[in-house]
Parts: C-alpha cells; sequence; structure tokens
C-alpha cells in the first residue's frame, strides 16, 4: 500500500496521487497563464488539445508498464491494470505528445503548441516527482553525503523496497535530483520563453535535456536491469534521445522554417 498523505474524513489520501494531481493543477495554472498571454485561450479548439494531451499522456503512462505489469503477475485485466498496474513518466511524456498531436489534427489547429507546454509540464513534472519521492523506492547505496535512510516503517510500506533499499541503509535520493531538475528546468523556460526561435522549439528542447538527464540518473535509481547494464527507461530513451538530438541536428540557419514538422 502506498504511504498516505492525510486523511479526507474516512477516505486516505495516497501521497503519490495527490501531489500528481496538485502536479497536474499547477501545470494548468501555468498553462493558462501562457495561452492568455499569447492570445490564444478564447479558442476552444485549446481546451480540446489539453483534454487530448491529459487523455494520451493517462494512457501512455499505463500502457507503458501494462506488458511488465502482465508478464509478473499474469493478471491481464482492465480493472488489474487500471487499479494495480503501474505508471511510467516517460509513458505518460510520450502519449501526452502524441495526444496533442493527433487532437490538433482532428480539431484543425494548425499553431505548434509546445511553447504553451514546456514550463507547464516541467513545474508539473517537479511537484508530481515529490509523489515519487514520498512513496517509491529512493536509489542505490551512496557514501555521499546528502544520502537518505528509511525508517523500517518506510521500507514496510514501499513493496517495490528490496535488495539493498533497506532500513538505515544510506541510499541516493534519485527523486530529489529530478526535482531539482525540472524546477531548474521550469525557471530557465520561464525565462528564455519568448526567445525561440522557432515556435514548439521551448518543448522538444526541454525533452531532449531531461532525456539526457533521465538516461544519467537511471543509473542510480535502482531500477531493474534488463540489458547490457541498461534499465527499461534506458532502452526507451537511447532512440527517444536521438529523435530528438536529430531534429535539432539536422536544421540549419538556412533552413525554411516550413520544413519543420508540427510539435
Amino acid at each position: 500500500m502506498r504511504p498516505i498523505l492525510f486523511h479526507l474524513g474516512p477516505i486516505p489520501i495516497a501521497a503519490h496521487g495527490a501531489l500528481i494531481l496538485l502536479g497536474v493543477l499547477a501545470a494548468a495554472i501555468v498553462f493558462r497563464h501562457e495561452a492568455r498571454r499569447r492570445h490564444v485561450w478564447g479558442d476552444e479548439r485549446i481546451l480540446w488539445i489539453v483534454a487530448g494531451t491529459l487523455l494520451g499522456g493517462a494512457i501512455g503512462a499505463k500502457l507503458a508498464t501494462a506488458w511488465h505489469y502482465v508478464a509478473v503477475t499474469g493478471d491481464a485485466s482492465l480493472v488489474g491494470l487500471l487499479v494495480r498496474g503501474g505508471r511510467s513518466i516517460l509513458g505518460g511524456l510520450a502519449g501526452a505528445y502524441v495526444g496533442a498531436v493527433a487532437t490538433k489534427r482532428v480539431v484543425g489547429y494548425e499553431r505548434r503548441t509546445g511553447d504553451l507546454f514546456a514550463p507547464a509540464v516541467a513545474l508539473g513534472m517537479a511537484i508530481g516527482r515529490v509523489g515519487c519521492l514520498l512513496s517509491e523506492p529512493p536509489g542505490t547505496p551512496t557514501t555521499l553525503p546528502w544520502a537518505i535512510r528509511l525508517t523500517a516503517a518506510q521500507v514496510a510500506a514501499l513493496p517495490a523496497c528490496r535488495g539493498a533499499c533497506a532500513a538505515g541503509v544510506p541510499l541516493h535520493p534519485s527523486f530529489v535530483y529530478e526535482i531539482a531538475f525540472h524546477l531548474a528546468a521550469f525557471a530557465v523556460l520561464w525565462r528564455v520563453r519568448d526567445r525561440g526561435r522557432v515556435e514548439g522549439d521551448l518543448f522538444k528542447g526541454y525533452l531532449l535535456a531531461y532525456a539526457v538527464f533521465r538516461f544519467l540518473v537511471e543509473f542510480v535509481r535502482g531500477n531493474e536491469v534488463v540489458w547490457y547494464g541498461l534499465t527499461r527507461s534506458q532502452l526507451f530513451l537511447v532512440p527517444s534521445t536521438a529523435l530528438l538530438a536529430w531534429y535539432f541536428l539536422r536544421r540549419t540557419p538556412a533552413a525554411s522554417l516550413s520544413t519543420v514538422p508540427s510539435a
């Protein structure tokens, strides 16, 4: 059972879900601010794009872990996948991107929306990762002075905490690293949000930076190694990072903006 943040009457509110919801709300506020500032908030198609993005993110987050859940538990039921199955941040980001692109095509919105989403997503991710910090195994053992140590009660509340993840063992606070990254990214994106030469590049740049960072931080996350010392997340990130890097590298100063694919 995931750690409980507080009780709403008789209803226990899990830390993970509550902070993800808080992150979504914070992201929505930032997105609305940016949409109003850029004078696109009055277009109802924007609301459909937001809905498609959220739906795509929710589906992607579940699908990314569905096969692993079925392989481990043998439970292929819809209830099992939705209630007891895991969620993947990387899958959620990929699904959200696909959801935004698909919805824009359906509603006929031609402008790129990545710059609207970039600061909002960074802030939402920072807040949501606090929920992960409170409810998931932190990382691999370390001798660094900022290591965190779990109590026996905390270990008992984390079913996935096994192996080196034990009471009193100094561990990397890997989610603290992620929170710091996303807060720094939000600050940078907020500062440079009007300086992009190509509309939509702000979000792609954020995704590329996060992909590189996440690939590196996976080495101290303690996730299962599945192939040549790499985790499942790293195997997903290798082609994803390559595609994002290729997008930026293939552009030249003389390239026509009309050849830049929609985002």
